[in-house]
């Protein structure tokens, strides 16, 4: 079970690293504002994401439904440790990147959408209200 389970760990932290780098190239896409890459790029994270899931699907039928970190503690093995240590570090690293292009593709699309609207004004009917004023 130890070695089966340090395998399918090895390959999350590859496919892990795979997805970290795939996010890389996707802000590096969104600074530059290149389109058509950063559209390309969207299935190549969906296709890393389906191996992720894989591999988590393979860790979570060796450890059978119990915690990573019981059965971290359990193996007492320190390369399974540090695999376990790598991926939370990954994770973290993945959330972090993650947030972050989320946050500039938001505020690209709050800026054009300004921008939009000083281009090209809201333009109402204009009527009269009960006073006699323009409304709006």
């Amino acid at each position: 079970m130890k070695e089966e389970l340090k395998a399918v760990m090895k390959e999350e932290s590859k496919y892990l690293k795979d997805l970290l780098n795939l996010l890389d190239k996707q802000h590096e896409y969104i600074l530059k504002n290149e389109i058509f890459p950063l559209e390309a790029i969207i299935e190549d994270i969906k296709v890393c994401n389906k191996s992720i899931a894989e591999s988590e699907v393979k860790r979570r039928s060796i450890t059978k439904g119990n915690t990573m970190s019981d059965i971290v503690k359990q193996l007492n093995d320190e390369e399974v440790e540090t695999i376990y240590r790598d991926i939370q570090k990954l994770l973290h690293e993945l959330n972090l990147q993650k947030d972050t292009n989320e946050l500039l593709l938001k505020q690209g699309l709050s800026f054009s959408g300004k921008i939009l609207n000083i281009i090209n004004p809201n333009r109402g009917s204009t009527t009269y209200n009960s006073i006699g004023k323009i409304e709006r």
